[in-house]
């Protein structure tokens, strides 16, 4: 069995689904204090929606706690959220004393792989949330991104191109959390030097993705410099294969890599070194069996 459908397989079993057949079943749910618990160091979610916090709220004090939330022991009376923060927050808006959950010894890396399939399966995390999460990983525990896609269920692609996020200014990167801007817009002005200004524009005037897309497309025309390498066609500026890929040689060799790519098939792969011993770098890991 594969790491990912390994891993997937037990978090339907804990964290349930639409079907009550999935429900936790293979281990038992036991209620503990509220103030028992404490939110999850690895929780990648870091905006809360107001609106839907009401809803929430307003259904657990009706109903209570349905779906027990996953916890691990850090502490004698002490237990740090896994799965299940927004119920805790709600519940504690409710005044629930007591909820229902899930216990289980986990890793730091299980813990944040949990977080993450759970969000992301759920659709609850910005893009932003998502990145940082998959960046977590990458820095804390040494996972490339193959490794992430396998894990979590994604494309490298998908993986690629939210990890270029991160590069964006902060002010654009608040703007993808609170929803105002979209991934799609945002990775068009990915390495623009006036970004924010463009972000800015795209949000006044309600542009959408693809006009957001002809708008960087002209700053980076405009701007190129004599002796730069003609950007791609406009068929592989925005395939997010190519995209990603040309982002892993990039990383991989530690130099910019550009991926002229045509829609028959065909194209050419430049690689931009500084020095005769970048090339000779290159040429040794070319040669590596």
């Amino acid at each position: 069995m594969s790491a990912k459908r390994g891993l997937g397989k037990g978090i339907a079993a804990l964290l349930g689904g639409d079907d009550p057949a999935d429900a936790p079943s293979m281990e038992a749910t036991r209620r503990l204090p509220i103030e028992q618990l404490q939110p999850g160091r690895y929780q990648p979610r870091r905006h809360f929606d107001a609106e839907a916090m009401d809803q929430l709220v307003q259904s657990i004090r009706e109903q209570g706690v349905i779906q027990p939330l996953l916890v691990r022991p850090i502490a004698e009376s002490r237990w740090e959220i896994i799965a299940g923060e927004r119920r805790w927050r709600a519940a504690q808006a409710a005044k629930l004393h007591e909820v229902p959950v899930v216990i289980r010894e986990l890793s730091d890396v299980e813990a944040l792989e949990i977080g993450l399939i759970e969000n992301v399966q759920r659709t609850d995390l910005s893009a932003i949330e998502e990145a940082a999460g998959y960046q977590q990983l990458i820095s804390d525990f040494q996972y490339t991104q193959d490794r992430i896609a396998q894990t979590i269920g994604k494309s490298r692609a998908h993986i690629a191109n939210l990890l270029r996020l991160l590069t964006l200014p902060n002010s654009i990167q608040s703007m993808i959390r609170e929803g105002r801007l979209s991934a799609g817009h945002a990775r068009a002005l990915v390495g623009l030097p006036d970004a924010e200004a463009l972000a800015q524009q795209v949000v006044t005037k309600g542009l959408s993705v693809r006009e957001a897309e002809r708008l960087a497309q002209g700053r980076k025309g405009r701007r190129a410099e004599p002796g730069t390498p003609p950007p791609p066609t406009p068929a592989a500026a925005w395939d997010a294969d190519i995209a990603a890929l040309q982002q892993d040689i990039s990383t991989l060799l530690g130099l910019q890599v550009v991926i002229d790519h045509d829609p028959k098939g065909r194209g050419r792969v430049v690689i931009h070194y500084g020095s005769l011993e970048q090339l000779d770098d290159v040429i040794a890991r070319l040669n590596q069996r």
